[in-house]
């Protein structure tokens, strides 16, 4: 007599070893299959060199998932079979271009709340100096075709000009160049731009938490914040609201410039009502070292631009990194967008009207 042990066991080897047998057998890979070979994907492509089962189980316990050698080796014949793996005689397995499409689309369940975890990573990451003006600051970076790049530069000079970004200060690179740890591609133009998790992360360094909510779409009217039409929750995303606002052309970041109405990029943020002197006064020191950003502070527990505030907290709003490029956006420039992706050193920085 089989007992129930045995016979999952010889349904797991039945799925292992022949894929097409899933959909007949089980209907569907189950979720926590999916994971593990996700997981062993992710060890592979962090690899240039082969990878065996031993390395692997190694360090997919490390990881708090604990599986065998023997398992290991039942995933990566399916992964074989899948072209998510190609066998290295006994060396291991590298990943293949496949296998790096399925790691790079496949459970979306475990990416929701991954900008808010980026967002909170570069802010522990950046350690600009206020009173010394020195460090590493966040900045989004921007692919623009090189032919379309001077007339890019002229549509976006007028967006910092009326001080509708984070920062005037820039970086550019060419194609081979690399701005932070980020290359730029050929027969392109990088720049880069700073990022508003720069006060994210000159708060946390003096102290004050900072809860980032919501990147939106902040309606402005007579040059004044008016409220937020659209909203995305950084916690539930798996996005950066600003590239989907971007890509969706829903800002007019142009007209504002140069009218004073229109739709712009805006993030929002609280802090303790206990801590909003500091954060007048840090926020201030940004300022005056070019790295703006803060676009208005409200009162406690107040809603600001018609968002509501929690008790005892203080709402913020900050203007979006990427409005210059927002506004090159709405004129056809095609421009790809990587928010939130590296980290630059401020004195390698220029003011924009310097390019």
């Amino acid at each position: 007599m089989v007992d129930k042990h045995d016979s999952i066991v010889v349904l797991w080897k039945t799925v292992s070893y022949y894929p097409e047998s899933r959909s007949t057998t089980m209907g569907f890979e189950t979720q926590d299959v999916e994971r593990k070979t996700t997981a062993i994907l992710r060890i592979l492509s962090q690899s240039s060199e082969p990878v065996g089962a031993r390395v692997i189980s190694h360090n997919l316990g490390e990881q708090g998932i604990e599986l065998s050698e023997r398992a290991v080796r039942y995933h990566l014949k399916l992964m074989d079979e899948r072209g998510f793996t190609e066998s290295v005689g006994r060396d291991g397995r590298l990943i293949t271009q496949l296998g790096l499409e399925e790691l790079e689309n496949a459970l979306v369940s475990d990416k929701v709340g991954f900008v808010s975890s980026k967002i909170e990573r570069l802010a522990y990451e950046t350690d600009f100096d206020v009173g010394r003006r020195r460090g590493k600051v966040p900045v989004n970076i921007s692919f623009f075709p090189e032919r379309q790049f001077g007339r890019a530069i002229q549509i976006m000079k007028g967006v910092f000009q009326a001080g509708i970004c984070v920062s005037e200060l820039v970086a550019v690179a060419h194609g081979g160049e690399s701005l932070g740890d980020v290359t730029v591609p050929g027969s392109k133009v990088g720049l880069a731009t700073v990022c508003s998790v720069i006060v994210n992360g000159a708060l946390l360094k003096a102290g004050i938490p900072m809860d980032s909510k919501f990147g939106g779409i902040l309606q402005i009217k007579n040059h004044r914040p008016l409220r937020f039409v659209e909203l995305i929750q950084y916690s539930g995303s798996s996005l950066d609201p600003s590239e989907i606002y971007i890509a969706s052309k829903m800002t007019s970041v142009g007209q504002v410039a140069t009218e004073g109405q229109g739709k712009i990029l805006a993030n929002f943020r609280e802090i303790p009502a206990i801590c909003q002197p500091k954060a007048e006064e840090i926020t201030t020191l940004l300022k005056e070292a070019h790295l703006g950003g803060v676009l208005m502070m409200g009162e406690v527990t107040k809603p600001v631009c018609e968002v509501p505030v929690e008790v005892n907290k203080v709402g913020m709003i900050l203007t979006g990194g990427l409005n210059p490029v927002a506004a090159a956006v709405e004129s056809g420039i095609e421009v790809e967008n990587r928010a939130m992706s590296s980290m630059m050193e401020y004195e390698g920085l220029t003011r924009f009207s310097e390019l």
